[in-house]
This record gives C-alpha cells, sequence and structure tokens, in this order.
C-alpha cells in the first residue's frame, strides 16, 4: 500500500479508504435448508469446486462508498489531473 489512491467515482477523494481484506471460506451447502454441511481446507477441495481465484483487497471509497479491486484504485492514484 505505498501507491496513493484516488477514488474514480468521486474522482476527490485521495484519503479515506477502507480496506477490506478478503479470505475465502470453502463450504459445502445443505441445498433445502442453506445450512453448511462441509468446511474444506485449503487444497483438498472435491472435483468440482473451485478454489476462490479473486484478489486478496478489495479497497471502499470512504467519501462515496466505491467498492473495487486495489489496482483500481492505485491505477486512478497514478494519474495527477
Amino acid at each position: 500500500m505505498t501507491t496513493p489512491y484516488r477514488c474514480p467515482s468521486c474522482k476527490t477523494n485521495r484519503t479515506r479508504f477502507n480496506i477490506i481484506q478478503q479470505v475465502a471460506q470453502s463450504v459445502k451447502l445443505d441445498p433445502q435448508s442453506g445450512e453448511v454441511v462441509q468446511q474444506y481446507d485449503q487444497g483438498q477441495l472435491e472435483p468440482f469446486h473451485l478454489a476462490y481465484s479473486g484478489p486478496p483487497l478489495k479497497v471502499q471509497c470512504a467519501t462515496c462508498g466505491l467498492v473495487e479491486d486495489e489496482t483500481t484504485f492505485k491505477k486512478f492514484g497514478e494519474n495527477n489531473s
């Protein structure tokens, strides 16, 4: 997080952000009740159960509420206009 951020939506916020750490939990649910039937550890997934491959961080603008990948805020922060 040593790169400046800027919100691509409100375009003015450069200082107030919420960093959201994403922690995926792989589970199998009961189709009728929605209760968790099984929790999977990393590397022990069943066939047809893909591991989470999204970004580890999301960023929320604390001014307008936009939530995006961290790279979006970084790229917009590189532009000083």
